[in-house]
């Protein structure tokens, strides 16, 4: 699951859920992403500032668990401004290992005895499935994906 910022051309801004990026590119260009105010399809995604906190130092970059890729992966030439994105997203990546405690397997667990106040918040990572992001979400649970990039060239 994945969650964008979106506005419509009239200004108006929300967000919503999506399967994964394809997903949400596959319903903008039919049209079914509308502005829940104005009913506007003509809808963009926004830049969405993370959420972070914490600052403790728990694991490396190489304890994060990622989705293996399909065969096939949409791809993309990137502008400039799309690649000091990326770097931005590396550098968010690598800030959430750096200062957060993984909980591998454990993560949905963890993250609803944060949000019920049975155990102390911070920065937690893990992995965690589709229906187990769908159903922390649903709880108002706030969660989000963590980026994954593909190797970087020498």
């Amino acid at each position: 699951m994945i969650k964008y910022a979106l506005a419509c051309d009239k200004g108006h801004t929300f967000e919503s859920w999506f399967a994964d990026s394809a997903a949400y590119d596959k319903q903008a260009k039919r049209g079914l992403v509308t502005c829940p105010v104005c009913n506007s399809a003509k809808v963009e995604k926004a830049i969405m500032a993370p959420r972070l906190a914490g600052t403790r130092k728990r694991a490396k970059a190489q304890d994060v668990e990622t989705i293996p890729a399909p065969d096939k992966a949409p791809m993309a030439m990137m502008s400039p401004m799309e690649m000091e994105l990326r770097a931005k997203l590396k550098e968010l990546r690598e800030h959430i290992v750096k200062n957060a405690d993984n909980v591998g397997e454990k993560f949905p667990e963890e993250a609803r005895k944060m949000h019920y106040g049975e155990t102390e918040h911070r920065s937690i990572y893990g992995v965690a499935s589709l229906d187990d992001a769908k159903e922390l979400a649903e709880e108002g649970i706030d969660v989000h994906p963590i980026p994954a990039l593909p190797d970087e060239r020498n």
